[in-house]
């Protein structure tokens, strides 16, 4: 989800065309991997052009924060609905617009899908007229979604407006990542890459404390208002050198990477490992389906496509996406704004935290406490839901602010990054990109469902019944970790894959 990580996100390609074999995912990727394998630093290449002056890093950090303003722009876009209340009722009265449960349900399925549509064209765009103009020119559909949004007199501009929102609030999924890890040095490319995540959690925090202060209409201003920065801010950023190589426009590279690394900085060295990356993953290409004989393939196909089912099917968009009404329909000592506040918070901390960790306890481990810690938590939902209708719940209104708390700190830890982090490591550099952004469009589908039927399931099943269908899926979740996914952490992609054709 929202997370979507997308998280690193995510937030996505799914026909297997020759189009989409020349994604630029796929050759971002392919030298991300080329440059681990040789093993070359960015210090060692400073070595032997037989000088001591390293890459300035400062002005990476900051095109790549640039970049992922974008992330808060979505993850704006992907908490809106949340100050909304049970039903979308402030929505309607604010609006004026008489909108029923089925509708609202609607109008906040329609951002992930759309940001799943956004996966197929965004990857080809971004191949024809570079990564930072792609993402500039998102700013214009992001603008006139959010134009029909403050301009609402119907439901039906609510759904058009939601749906464009969220068709480029996917794009940035793509995009942002990519930009920033083909401007990064090796050596930070892991940091620069957590900042996606970390600012979509930023985006998300921000609408929930907006929620407290602003009506809908306002918030909808503001959450326009944030594409525009961004647009203002990237202007002035450079292209990656690695699609102007891929144009075979190496003078405008070597500029580039000038601007990245600083003036007294040789830049040749690592310019000519990225052309002959890129010269090789040309010559490597494959297609598909012709992969898909492989073992090791079908293994991390089962294994990527089972994550990200895992990840959206634990109901984590619902939470995100509802979290205020939840609180609202609880009821409880605290307010329903305060609680989502505190939510916020603690996503925003999680996310951080597994930027330091991820490295240390390993991918299969954080996966076990992250889906157990769901597990439970929705569980533990489902049991105060249930008190509730039953019998009351005096004593108990902490358990649905814990519960949440901590099934988004876990989330956050583990299942949230982790499975789009484990794309990269389990598929062959050749069909990265293809894989990649089939899991993608897989991922935001499987959000966009659960975001619709949600509150269908709360009116068939009951808010009890509905929490602890998560819960048993994620007890599921907990037996495919157990049997299928393997530990990746300090293995190369050498013996990655000679693991999983095993």
């Amino acid at each position: 989800m929202v997370e979507k990580n997308v998280w690193e996100s995510g937030p996505s390609v799914y026909n297997y065309t020759e189009a989409n074999e020349r994604t630029p995912l796929l050759q971002n990727t392919q030298s991300n991997m080329a440059e681990r394998n040789v093993g070359i630093s960015q210090e060692t290449l400073v070595s032997q052009a037989g000088q001591s002056i390293k890459a300035k890093r400062f002005f990476q950090y900051i095109a790549s924060l640039a970049a992922t303003l974008g992330a808060v722009a979505a993850g704006m876009m992907l908490a809106w609905t949340s100050p909304a209340g049970k039903g979308g009722v402030k929505l309607s009265q604010v609006y004026n617009i008489s909108i029923n449960e089925e509708e609202f349900s609607w109008i906040g399925a329609l951002a992930p899908f759309g940001a799943a549509v956004a996966c197929i064209p965004i990857g080809i765009l971004t191949d024809i007229i570079g990564r930072k103009n792609s993402m500039l020119m998102l700013v214009v559909p992001f603008t006139i979604g959010w134009l029909l949004i403050i301009f609402a007199n119907s439901v039906a501009m609510f759904y058009v407006g939601r749906f464009i929102t969220g068709f480029s609030g996917g794009a940035f999924c793509v995009t942002a990542p990519m930009y920033t890890a083909e401007i990064s040095e090796s050596e930070i490319r892991g940091s620069t890459g957590s900042y996606f995540q970390l600012l979509l959690t930023v985006g998300i925090l921000l609408v929930y404390l907006l929620g407290t202060c602003v009506d809908m209409f306002v918030l909808s201003i503001i959450s326009a208002i944030v594409p525009l920065i961004f647009a203002v801010v990237f202007f002035f950023m450079p292209e990656t050198p690695t699609y102007y190589l891929m144009k075979g426009n190496e003078s405008a590279a070597r500029a580039s990477y000038i601007r990245l690394r600083g003036s007294h900085y040789n830049v040749e060295p690592e310019l000519s490992i990225q052309k002959e990356t890129l010269e090789q993953s040309s010559k490597n290409k494959t297609s598909f389906f012709a992969a898909l004989r492989s073992k090791a393939c079908k293994k991390a196909i089962i294994i990527s496509y089972g994550l990200m089912l895992f990840q959206q099917l634990s109901g984590v968009n619902a939470v995100i996406f509802y979290v205020g009404s939840i609180f609202e329909e609880a009821g409880g000592d605290l307010d329903p704004n305060v609680a989502s506040i505190i939510v916020g918070v603690m996503q925003v901390g999680a996310v951080f935290v597994s930027t330091l960790v991820v490295d240390r306890l390993g991918r299969r481990l954080l996966l076990m406490i992250s889906i157990v810690a769901m597990c439970t938590c929705t569980f533990l939902l489902g049991i105060y839901f249930f008190l509730s209708q039953e019998q009351g719940v005096t004593g108990i209104g902490w358990l649905p602010l814990l519960s949440v708390c901590v099934f988004i700190i876990l989330f956050s830890l583990g299942f949230g990054p982790l499975p789009w982090m484990m794309i990269s490591e389990l598929f062959a550099p050749e069909i990265k990109g293809i894989a990649g952004s089939s899991a993608c469009l897989l991922n935001w589908l499987m959000a966009f469902i659960v975001t619709k039927v949600y509150a269908n399931l709360n009116n068939v099943l009951e808010s009890y019944g509905t929490f602890w269908l998560f819960s048993v899926i994620c007890a599921i979740g907990i037996a495919f970790v157990i049997i299928l996914v393997p530990e990746t952490k300090g293995k190369s992609l050498e013996q990655i894959q000679e693991e999983l054709n095993t």
